[in-house]
């Protein structure tokens, strides 16, 4: 049978201080585009956080030529995707002893490289992939973990 070979390499950047709405919006611009199309748009768009999906985009292709030993000139963007990640909530103080909440957001941008030369499928022979003993940890029967079933156990609501 048949499997495609893996060409996609991934760069993840966690926890990043802007909005995940403000990075959807270049994050669209770039999805699909070819590597040094997209080191072009993100150099020249206007936004702030052009620049840290900049070293995103310059850390997936570097981590595609060292572990595939692919060319720049034959990278596209193939995923990109960007998450909400935690909020840091601050108090700002106000007029008359009060206060204001602050929330400073954070996200995660996944960022996925494909090398487009290296398409090709390779064949795969699953009779010395079940020979193996590492199909058992996988297939093993759900009902006989040794962990409780407790939906609930104890907390403060079971406390008078």
């Amino acid at each position: 049978m048949l499997k495609k070979r893996k060409t996609e390499v991934y760069a993840l950047g966690q926890h990043i201080s802007m909005s995940a709405d403000k990075a959807r919006r270049i994050i669209d611009q770039i999805r699909g585009r070819s590597y040094e199309e997209t080191l072009i748009i993100l150099a020249l768009m206007p936004y702030r956080g052009c620049y840290s999906i900049f070293k995103l985009v310059f850390s997936a292709a570097a981590n595609a030529s060292y572990n595939m030993g692919s060319d720049e000139a034959n990278l596209v963007i193939s995923k990109a995707e960007v998450n909400e990640g935690t909020s840091a909530k601050k108090l700002k103080p106000r007029a008359r002893g009060r206060s204001y909440p602050i929330k400073r957001h954070t996200c995660h941008i996944n960022i996925g490289v494909k090398d487009i030369s290296l398409d090709e499928y390779v064949e795969v022979d699953y009779l010395a992939w079940l020979k193996k003993p590492s199909w058992k940890k996988k297939y093993t029967s759900p009902y006989t973990s040794t962990g409780s079933c407790d939906m609930y156990s104890g907390g403060v609501w079971d406390k008078k």
